[in-house]
This record gives C-alpha cells, sequence and structure tokens, in this order.
C-alpha cells in the first residue's frame, strides 16, 4: 500500500475551538498534514484521507508542549468558515 502526507498552512484571524483541542487556541498560523492511501484496485490513481492532523505549537503561558491532534477535516473547514466570516464580517 503507498501513503503520502500532504502538507499545508493555514491562517486563523481570531483565536478559535474546535472539538478535541482543549481550550481556546490563538490566531496565528497552524501547520495541517493529511495522510492519504492509494486506493490500488482501480485503474487510475486516486488517494483516500485516513487521517488530518493539526499541528499546535507550544504556547506561552500554557502548560503543554507542541503537539499534533488527530482532528476531523470537516471541523477543521468550519472553523476556518466560522474564522472567515467573522474577518470579513
Amino acid at each position: 500500500m503507498t501513503t503520502r502526507s500532504i502538507s499545508r498552512s493555514v491562517v486563523f484571524a481570531r483565536p478559535f475551538t474546535m472539538p478535541g483541542l482543549d481550550g481556546t487556541l490563538p490566531a496565528g498560523t497552524y501547520v495541517v498534514e493529511t495522510d492519504e492511501e492509494r486506493i490500488e484496485a482501480i485503474s487510475v490513481s486516486a488517494y483516500r484521507r485516513t487521517a488530518t492532523w493539526l499541528r499546535v505549537p507550544a504556547l506561552p503561558g500554557r502548560p503543554r508542549t507542541a503537539e499534533t491532534a488527530l482532528v476531523d477535516p470537516d471541523e477543521l473547514a468550519a472553523a476556518l468558515a466560522r474564522d472567515n466570516t467573522v474577518t470579513k464580517g
């Protein structure tokens, strides 16, 4: 089975929350990694997402160190949409 990881940066203009993450995270740039596996049973090259991770850096004033948290890609998209609405509105 062939796998790949794709990294991208997302920017939150405002503090945000997401299910599965403790507390409110500050505005800033975050790295999102998506793991995918190749679907071997078809004649064209295709991949399916197996996991989406959000890298949360160590933050001043918080007791935890940097972490990589498994997140739901739909919830991440919703958090970004809410942030975009607040930013534009």
